[in-house]
């Protein structure tokens, strides 16, 4: 496990130079001056051009680019164009608030999922078994800047249940959460439910049946967690997932989290800002996946990742 774990780790180093390359170059070729954006259209040239020489923004692209990485190997993201910040200082003030939205989102997901897949299997091809697929096609097929903007007129501004929007108490949390999770409750359950019926057909449950186990053990000792390995595999997939959708759900709620300020900072054309927040977004996703692949170990020990 040590060697799979130093491989893995090892294994992100290239995985993240081509992702803060590939944003390097695509937020370069987006239209649109991040000098112009600051100053406004009607400042002069010579202003235009000093600022862009004091933020080394009239270099070739690729001194550019060797700056940029010159200064991530060693620690330094850079200062933001827009407000002169560090990077790393404005990435680590947002992140604690989008991690809190991701996780509370995987939470209700879960809470919802689990029981929902586990009747709609025990009672496959009943009514609440439909009532649950129904469920699952109306999660996947509700896109967040709908059902963002519809739970909050419906129980913040027309029964006052919720607040609108912001960061503040539990009670700011349930609609942004609802809205990012919504979408994954409906794929898990699904897994979930698909997964155990196949599960459920296995020559061991038979053989546990036949010993006189009881149908309530089968279902969640047995059955469950053999058919746990396509959900963790969905989950991880499902978190980086989060962390992309959380743009849109920040920025419907106020939401003050990695997501809303990766789009100001898209917004105002500010490169290391955008490099930062995607940094940060990529090394998360990537540390799941690799949490997902230790996952599979504690839920199945027959897995081993020794050569």
């Amino acid at each position: 496990m040590k060697r799979f774990l130093i491989a893995r780790l090892l294994l992100l180093l290239p995985t993240l130079f081509g992702a803060v390359t590939l944003v390097f170059l695509l937020i370069h070729a987006v239209p649109g001056d991040p000098v112009e954006a600051m100053l406004g259209e009607t400042a002069s040239s010579a202003d235009k051009a000093a600022l862009a020489h004091e933020l080394g923004l009239d270099q070739p692209l690729p001194i550019q680019y060797a700056r940029f990485m010159v200064g991530l190997a060693s620690g330094d993201l850079g200062r933001s164009l827009y407000n002169q910040g560090s990077v790393a200082e404005l990435v680590l003030r947002r992140l604690p608030a989008t991690l809190e939205l991701t996780l509370a989102a995987m939470a209700i997901a879960l809470l919802v999922s689990f029981p929902l897949g586990i009747f709609a299997a025990a009672r496959s091809g009943s009514a609440g078994d439909r009532l649950a697929l129904l469920f699952s096609l109306f999660g996947l097929a509700m896109p967040n800047f709908w059902l963002g903007p519809l739970l909050m007129i419906v129980f913040s501004i027309e029964l006052g249940w919720l607040p609108v929007s912001g960061r503040g108490g539990p009670a700011n949390l349930v609609l942004p959460a609802i809205t990012l999770g919504t979408a994954m409750a409906a794929i898990l359950t699904r897994m979930i439910r698909s997964g155990l019926i196949d599960t459920i057909h296995e020559d061991y449950i038979r053989t546990a049946r036949a010993k006189g186990v009881g149908e309530r053990r089968i279902w969640l000792k047995h059955a469950l967690r053999n058919s746990l390995m396509s959900v963790i595999t969905i989950v991880g997939l499902q978190f980086g997932s989060l962390l992309a959708g959380a743009i849109v759900t920040e920025s419907i709620f106020s939401w003050p989290g990695l997501g809303r300020l990766t789009l100001q900072a898209i917004q105002t054309r500010d490169y290391p800002l955008v490099q930062g927040c995607v940094l940060a977004i990529a090394v998360s996703y990537l540390l799941v996946n690799l949490l997902t692949d230790v996952l599979y170990r504690a839920v199945d020990p027959r897995i081993s990742y020794e050569d």
